[in-house]
């Protein structure tokens, strides 16, 4: 095997080059290092905020993808940790790069059988586009090391809506990769998960802060993500709602909170209602009032024992080789191309030629 990536010993961990060719740029301020591991890792909590959206609610807009990852045994001892960072020069994202074959992961599971449970936390969701093929390569990468199990969380579901051109192919990929359960779960961050997250790979955060109350904002897009994750692939996430709903006073005072702010900030041009069941439209929620709730300690789920399945999973080597589409081109399939010939019938002229011809009739008779 030889490895794409070159790495580096530093100073609280190791940096990485994920593709040997990589050298410093000015276009992209991560390059070459994308992949850091240990306590090199750490990002300062101001870019946590804005990649991550905690603890107001998702940023608009976003462009950088950040994703940190735990490399775990059977039993959950921790292996490593680490994080990769999109590449915006070469417009690469990070799931990409630590799934590539030959690339750091594949590297990794090679030279330490161990590893067997993969945990990956992102502030977008993966993604299958013709670019990057996120999915693809995980979905390879599980196929290949059928005995690992794969957990993916994310803060903010990507390109799934209908305006995106890429959205169909997206939430197909997310259905196939779901359909590999229990080898792999898809879930949105939430609860207690944001304080793990807060404590293992955010810098200069420690004490009360760590265990900061998260917002109705954040606590609301969590919910979101949860329904629209389960609509999309059919399969429940694991997924703490931590919004009050036990006490009716708590309710009473949450609602009358909701309604007084707008929430454009986390959903723009959409609105959210709070029930006992799922959100609906038609909500405005402050997003800087703190969510009231019994803070249970993250525990580390038990391994998922990866067992024989009766049912075969879709397999989606369609999504290997996409064509590179012009998306500005199909945003509308149903439309016929520019220049397509169309056929005009003009029918308005038939009930003038029938009169004339029974004029004609007429006529002859006489």
């Amino acid at each position: 095997m030889e490895p794409l990536y070159e790495e580096y010993l530093a100073n609280r961990g190791t940096i990485v080059k994920p593709y040997y060719w990589l050298s410093f740029s000015l276009d992209c301020s991560n390059c070459p290092y994308h992949i850091r591991t240990g306590e090199e890792a750490r990002v300062p909590y101001t870019e946590f905020h804005q990649i991550f959206g905690f603890p107001y609610g998702p940023v608009y807009p976003q462009t950088k993808h950040l994703t940190f990852y735990e490399l775990k045994t059977s039993s959950g001892s921790l292996v490593q940790k680490g994080h990769a960072s999109s590449c915006t020069e070469n417009n690469t994202h990070p799931e990409s790069m630590l799934f590539e074959m030959n690339g750091y992961l594949d590297a990794a599971r090679h030279k330490n059988n161990a590893i067997r449970h993969i945990i990956l936390y992102s502030n977008n969701s993966p993604c299958n586009e013709a670019n990057h093929c996120c999915i693809s390569k995980m979905y390879n990468f599980l196929i290949m090391y059928p005995d690992v199990t794969l957990s993916i969380y994310f803060s903010q579901l990507y390109h799934t809506e209908a305006e995106f051109p890429a959205s169909a192919w997206n939430r197909e990929a997310l259905r196939s990769l779901a359909s590999l359960w229990p080898q792999v779960t898809l879930s949105p961050i939430s609860g207690g998960i944001w304080h793990s997250l807060l404590n293992s790979f955010v810098s200069g955060v420690s004490g009360p802060t760590v265990f900061q109350p998260i917002l109705t904002g954040r606590a609301l897009a969590d919910r979101h993500n949860a329904y629209e994750i389960n609509r999309i692939t059919g399969v429940k996430p694991y997924f703490t709602d931590v919004l009050p709903q036990t006490k009716e006073n708590q309710n009473i005072k949450a609602q009358a909170a909701l309604e007084s702010y707008p929430f454009n900030k986390v959903f723009p041009g959409q609105y959210f209602q709070v029930t006992r069941g799922q959100p609906q439209l038609n909500l405005t929620p402050d997003l800087r009032v703190p969510v009231i709730f019994v803070l249970v300690p993250l525990r580390d789920l038990p391994p998922i024992h990866v067992r024989q399945s009766a049912h075969k999973p879709r397999i989606i080597v369609r999504h290997l080789n996409m064509p590179q589409m012009s998306f500005p081109d199909t945003k509308d399939l149903r439309r016929p191309p520019m220049g397509m010939p169309v056929e005009r019938v003009e029918i308005t002229e038939q009930v003038a030629s029938t009169k004339e011809a029974d004029e004609k009739k007429k006529k002859g008779k006489k």
